[in-house]
Order: structure tokens, then C-alpha cells, then sequence
């Protein structure tokens, strides 16, 4: 029997570990953690384990099920392909990061409370942040700190929930939760955060693409579908989800076709995959739920092999746009016939991963007779056929020749492409592999039939010649050099609102306090607290001076001598006495 430990322990300490190691045994130890991660999780039995009780509390870092597993085993695939495929970068803060957001993932997904989840949730958005921020560029910077914004205040929502959840019912337990009351409805917004539904979303098209090569491969895979997996959890069969994952599959498709920049088209891509994921979980069906879980093992494959081809793109000739590349299918046919693959599995092509994955949402929606939400994933599906089916491997490796001849991507890179390859085709030819893992019993699914494939092909098939005849007509939305507007532009916009109001207003109110407090104010107590013995002193005695027969010069050098004797504590007696004297009449006037 074999010791076993929490699934992010092996991840969150070997990240500590990496900066202690050196040349090839860095490369060979990264590539052995998740093998030793996959085989320490196999080994866990199912139900909870590693359960710490602190502070009154109980904390499970080990809820072991078949959704939970689900997810555990698409995890550790992709942080070894992911691996391998950074293994040529000599930068330790792009591991250490790489490893710790893999492990924080994985602390999510086993979680059996929300409390750790929470903790694990938070450690996410570390991880990723150093990811974007590794490419030490100001773009990527700025994008940093926007992404750590938008998640905080997710983060702030998701605690607060949790709180208001405990208040509620005693219990940190991490099941089913259901849309009904405040304390669910501020956790599911915590969670639809990292989901980026529609108008949160815009933190994914702004970040991602700005991260390194290899960062965005990881970046492309555990955010979003780890807040699928909660939404799964918790939220199952929530209707508002249908129409929010409905709107997911659609709006981001107009985004893609006019985006210029490639990572950023797969970006907005990412959001509308995960609308069927999420648009799965709120029909809440097995079916739906299957879909929704088993397109998350798919997406993560061809996301992540899409990712890797343009990565490979950018790290051999620093350009991204469609508008700079073109031709590249000449020295870089591994990394083209890759991405060929990766397109044809989004776009749901017969024989690969996305074909027998997705059309179970689809065919979920259509077996509850939702007409419209039905009507909306197909004209979504043709969408993602134009935009990252088509547009992405003809822009880069064919379309116009842009004169670039850069060498094939590196060794490791081809392999990791290579082994995402063949999981697509494997998934895709042989799906029944794929579905005894599912979280419910596939009965009444058949991916193969013969209305499906002719349907689907139909629908591949016109969509392509679309793309032809708009492209020949030259009515094809062009690609422009430009900043497309997206929901972002409210926080970056209301950011400088938000810093110019209050600047004029506590800024504003900073400077009047400072005329009238320490200007006026603390200037005049400091001037009384001076000479204001003085002063006190010649307004009683120069009436008196005055009245004995002191006026002009004699007055002043009589004023003169009386400052000179206050100031240096040497005052005639007469003088004194004077001033005795007014003070007594004072005191008596007063009483």
C-alpha cells in the first residue's frame, strides 16, 4: 500500500523545491512531479481523507469522487504536457508559478469544505498573477494588477458568501448548494468570476494573452474550468446558468472574428467553450452534466494545444497578429498540422475529442426542449469553426506569405504539441475510454449515429464555404491594428473616474483643511502663543501710555522698550505692576 497525500501537496511543495535544483535534473524533476502526482492519486481511496480538524473546524483536502477525479486526471496530464513544454525556459519564477497555480487547482478540486477551497481559490489567483506578470513587460504588468483587481473583489464576494453560509446553516461543507438565499447567490457570483460570464469576463482577453508562451498553457486550462467544477459541485441544475452559459457560447464569437491579435481571438474562444460547460451544468441532467465534464477534459487538451501552437508562433518570431504573420506552414509544419488538429477538435470534427464531447450538452438542451438555448450553441458552434477552426491556422501558417522563415518550434515544445495531438485523435476515435470515467452512466448516448455526423458535417461543411466565399467577396470582417472595446473599458474608464473624483473630493478637502487648519488656524495659535503676551500686554497699555501724554516717537520707543522687556523676561517694575494692576481690574470687571 502506498502512503498517499493531498493532490496539491506534491505540486505546492515541489514549486519550493525547484529553485534548489540545477541543470538537466531540474528538467527531469519537473517532469516527475505530476507522474508522482498522478500515481499518488490514483492511490487515494475514494470518499474524504486528510481531514484536519483546527479552530473548531473541519478540514477535508482530500474529497475523492468520480467528479473530483474527473478533473484530477486532466489536471496532472496537462501540468506534464505543460512542462514539458517550458522546459527550455531558464526562469524559475515561471515554474515556481507554473507549479503552485497546477497545485492550488488541484487543492480546489478536492476540497471537501469551503473554507479550504477558499484557500486554495485565493492561492489560484496568486499563481496566475505571476504567470501574467513572468513576462516582465509593462502590457503584462498592468494586466497583472487588473486581473488581481477583478479577482479580489470575486474573491471578497466568494468569502463573504461562505460567511453568510455558515451563519446560515452550521456547516462549511462543500456539496450541493442551490440558488436560495444571499449567502449562495454572492458564492455563485464568486465562482462565475473565474468563470468569466459576460461582463466579468473581460479580465481573460485582457491577461492572458499578455502572459508568456508557456504561462498562458497553464493559464488556458485551470482558472476556468476549476470554477466549472464548483459551479458543478454547488450549483447543478440552476437554471440562470442555461442562459448564462447560452450567452457565454455566442457573444464572444464577435469579439474573435475581429481581433487582430491570435491569442487574443483563442481567448475570447476559451469563454465560449466554457458556455457549454456552463450552459451543461444549469440543465443539471446526467447527460448535461456529463457533457459539461467531459468537454472540460476535451477542452483542455485542444485549448491548451491551440495555446501552445501560437506560443510557439510568438517564441520563434515575436509576432502574434494576423495582420504580421502568414506562411509559416513552410518551416514550422509540426507546429501547423498541431494546430490543424486543435482547430478541427474545437470546431467539433468527427473522429476528434470536441465531436463527442460537446454535441452531449447539445443533445441535453434538445432532450429538455430548449428550442432557443439549442438554436443559440449551433449558431455558436458555426461561430467557433470561423473564428478558431479556420481563421487561427489560416492566418498563421497559411493566408498571405508575410516573408518570415523562422526555425521549427524546440524539441519539448513539438513533443508536448504531439502528445495533446494524439489525445484529441485518441479521445475522439475512441470516446468510450473517456466516458467510464464520467461522473454518471452513459446509456442513451451515441456520438456516432448517423444523424449526428451527417448533421454536424453539414453544418462544418457550409460554414467552411461561408468563410471561403466571404473571404473571396473581401466582405470578411477585416483584421485591424487596434484596441477592440470590450467590458473592460468600464473598470479602466471608471478606475480614472473613480481616482479623479476622489482626488478632487478628499484631495480637495485635504487642501482647504490645510489653508484654514494648519495655514490659518495652527499659524495663528502659533503666532499668539509667540508674542501673544505682548500683544495682550500693549492693548491694555498703550490706552494707558497714551493717556500720559506718550504719543509719536515717545509712544513707539515706549511700545519698543515694553516688547524688549516682555521678550526677555525683563520688564521694569513698573510695567509688571501696570500689568498686575489691568489683570486685577479684568478679573474684577468680569466678576
Amino acid at each position: 500500500m502506498i502512503d498517499v497525500v493531498p493532490p496539491a501537496l506534491i505540486f505546492i511543495v515541489g514549486a519550493l523545491v525547484v529553485p534548489l535544483i540545477k541543470g538537466k535534473w531540474k528538467s527531469a524533476f519537473l517532469l516527475l512531479l505530476p507522474v508522482i502526482g498522478f500515481i499518488n492519486l490514483i492511490n487515494i481511496p475514494e470518499g474524504s481523507n486528510f481531514i484536519v480538524s483546527a479552530f473548531g473546524l473541519k478540514f477535508i483536502f482530500g474529497r475523492v469522487d468520480r467528479l473530483s477525479l474527473l478533473f484530477g486526471y486532466i489536471y496532472h496530464i496537462i501540468a506534464f504536457v505543460a512542462l514539458l513544454y517550458s522546459l527550455h525556459v531558464k526562469d524559475d519564477l515561471q515554474h515556481f508559478a507554473g507549479l503552485i497555480y497546477s497545485g492550488s487547482a488541484l487543492g480546489v478540486v478536492f476540497a471537501g469544505d469551503l473554507l479550504s477551497l477558499f484557500i486554495f481559490w485565493e492561492m489560484l489567483t496568486v499563481g496566475s498573477a505571476i504567470l501574467i506578470w513572468s513576462r516582465r513587460t509593462t502590457a503584462a504588468t498592468l494586466a497583472g494588477y487588473r486581473y488581481v483587481l477583478v479577482h479580489a473583489v470575486g474573491g471578497l464576494c466568494l468569502l463573504t458568501g461562505i460567511v453568510l453560509y455558515l451563519r446560515e446553516t452550521g456547516s462549511l461543507q462543500f456539496g450541493y448548494i442551490g440558488l436560495n438565499s444571499t449567502a449562495s447567490l454572492l458564492i455563485l457570483l464568486g465562482f462565475g468570476v473565474n468563470a468569466a460570464w459576460p461582463v466579468l469576463h473581460a479580465w481573460l482577453p485582457d491577461a492572458y494573452p499578455e502572459s508568456t508562451p508557456t504561462g498562458t498553457v497553464f493559464l488556458s486550462v485551470y482558472t476556468t474550468k476549476t470554477a466549472v467544477y464548483t459551479l458543478a459541485r454547488g450549483f447543478a441544475g440552476t437554471e440562470i446558468l442555461i442562459w448564462i452559459g447560452a450567452i457565454m457560447t455566442v457573444f464572444p464569437v464577435f469579439f474573435a472574428v475581429i481581433e487582430n491579435n491570435l491569442r487574443r481571438v483563442l481567448s475570447y474562444s476559451l469563454i465560449n467553450q466554457v458556455g457549454y460547460m456552463v450552459c451543461g451544468v444549469g440543465i443539471g441532467t446526467q447527460l448535461a452534466i456529463n457533457g459539461a465534464v467531459s468537454h472540460v477534459f476535451a477542452h483542455c487538451l485542444y485549448k491548451a494545444l491551440l495555446f501552445m501552437s501560437m506560443g510557439a508562433v510568438l517564441h520563434r518570431t515575436g509576432k502574434i497578429n494576423c495582420t504580421a504573420l502568414g506562411g509559416l506552414y513552410r518551416t514550422m509544419p509540426i507546429t501547423a498540422i498541431c494546430c490543424i488538429v486543435a482547430a478541427a477538435s474545437i470546431s467539433g470534427f468527427p473522429f476528434l475529442s470536441g465531436f463527442v464531447t460537446k454535441s452531449m450538452t447539445i443533445q441535453a438542451a434538445v432532450e429538455n426542449h430548449l428550442v432557443i438555448i439549442w438554436f443559440l450553441l449551433m449558431v455558436a458552434s458555426i461561430g467557433v469553426l470561423e473564428h478558431a477552426g479556420i481563421k487561427v491556422p489560416y492566418f498563421a501558417f497559411f493566408g498571405h506569405d508575410s516573408g518570415l522563415r523562422p526555425k521549427e518550434a524546440p524539441l519539448n515544445m513539438c513533443f508536448a504539441m504531439c502528445i495533446s495531438a494524439f489525445l484529441c485523435i485518441a479521445i475522439g476515435l475512441f470516446p468510450n475510454y473517456l466516458y467510464k470515467l464520467l461522473p454518471y452512466p452513459v446509456v442513451d448516448f451515441v456520438p456516432y449515429s448517423a444523424s449526428h455526423v451527417v448533421g454536424m458535417a453539414q453544418l462544418l461543411l457550409f460554414s467552411a464555404l461561408a468563410f471561403v466565399l466571404l473571404l473571396a467577396a473581401g466582405v470578411y470582417p477585416p483584421e485591424r491594428r487596434g484596441i477592440n472595446i470590450d467590458a473592460d473599458w468600464f473598470y479602466r474608464k471608471g478606475g480614472r473616474l473613480f481616482y479623479f473624483v476622489m482626488d478632487k473630493c478628499f484631495n480637495g478637502i485635504n487642501r482647504i483643511s490645510e489653508v484654514i487648519f494648519v495655514g490659518g488656524l495652527a499659524g495663528f495659535l502659533g503666532r499668539i502663543s509667540r508674542d501673544g503676551h505682548i500683544r495682550a500686554a500693549l492693548l491694555f497699555l498703550v490706552p494707558v501710555l497714551t493717556a500720559g501724554g506718550a504719543t509719536g516717537e515717545k509712544l513707539t520707543l515706549k511700545k519698543a522698550s515694553v516688547r524688549a522687556a516682555l521678550q526677555t523676561g525683563t520688564s521694569p517694575v513698573g510695567i509688571s505692576a501696570a500689568i498686575a494692576t489691568i489683570f486685577l481690574i479684568v478679573v474684577y470687571v468680569l466678576l
